[in-house]
């Protein structure tokens, strides 16, 4: 027992007697008596509140914060839809902006050749390893496109031929490919060759006018027509103008370098000819060389 009083628990609850003891000597002599229980208890428990009340508040944002997480989803998942809604309506409206160009360039080019009908394309497909520019458009046979048929640009200038036709798309050969030769004529000096393409000019969108008399009077900037001859292509269609006069490895002839009217790898929409005044019947065009088109491919069986 004597032990228990040397102790430091026991010091410490004589201690705790001593200040308790202090804290009521206190309030009764400022008449606190009656208060002073609760006092002592409300000092005890004092930490404990403010414990409790940082817990609650805590738990309280928590609460908050995710119910502000699910709202702020829902909005985003609300502004994702409308702006899908709005792509959607971008894509429409981009397609409609096209065809009502399309119309006014179709008015422009009809009035300039009223000889001619045309079914208006789209360029839907290109084929990345082709040197040519070659592409294929969103029109076919449901709509008279047919092999054989000649494209131009919503100007006018030519751009090539149909070389194979379906029921719902055709793909173009352009003035870019060695395969297109076209009878043409310099509108100037009204000069004779043959419009063909080259793999040395093809990727600077550029082709060639050929078997131009060694003394011809051409000249850089002037242009370049088809002549109709053959009854391949029509006559009078714009092709583009002369960038380079270059003799040719035999001496005996000059050709031109020409830049195509329109830039071929670049187009998005064009007209193919369907049919003009002087078109010859199938089976009844004259010479292959001016217009000849390349073998269709036997494997799908196309015309």
């Amino acid at each position: 027992m004597k032990d228990f009083f040397s102790t430091v628990k026991f010091k410490l609850l004589a201690g705790l007697v001593v200040v308790l003891a202090g804290m009521m000597a206190y309030a009764g002599a400022n008449g606190r008596l009656t208060a002073a229980p609760q006092e002592l208890l409300g000092a005890v428990m004092l930490p404990f509140q403010r414990i409790s009340a940082a817990m609650s508040g805590g738990v309280s944002q928590l609460v908050d914060k995710y119910t502000r997480i699910d709202a702020i989803m829902e909005e985003n998942e609300a502004l994702r839809q409308e702006n899908a809604a709005l792509r959607n309506q971008l894509v429409d409206y981009d397609r409609v902006r096209q065809e009502n160009e399309s119309f006014q360039s179709r008015y422009n080019i009809e009035r300039d050749h009223p000889e001619y009908t045309y079914a208006s394309g789209f360029v839907i497909g290109r084929d990345p390893l082709e040197q040519f520019f070659g592409f294929t458009i969103d029109k076919g046979t449901r709509d008279e496109v047919e092999r054989g048929d000649i494209v131009v640009s919503d100007q006018g200038y030519l751009v090539g031929r149909v070389i194979e036709a379906n029921l719902t798309s055709a793909k173009v050969l352009t003035i870019l490919s060695p395969s297109l030769n076209a009878a043409g004529v310099v509108s100037r000096t009204r000069d004779n060759g043959i419009l063909t393409g080259d793999s040395a000019y093809a990727p600077e969108g550029l082709c060639l006018f050929t078997n131009l008399s060694r003394d011809t009077l051409a000249t850089v900037g002037d242009q370049i027509i088809t002549t109709g001859l053959g009854g391949v292509f029509p006559p009078d269609i714009l092709v583009g103008t002369i960038r380079e006069l270059v003799p040719e490895s035999s001496g005996k002839s000059t050709m031109a370098v020409v830049q195509p009217g329109v830039e071929i790898e670049s187009l998005t929409h064009v007209f193919v000819i369907t049919s003009y005044d002087g078109e010859l019947l199938a089976g009844q065009e004259s010479t292959p060389d001016a217009g000849s088109l390349p073998a269709p491919d036997a494997s799908n069986g196309q015309e």
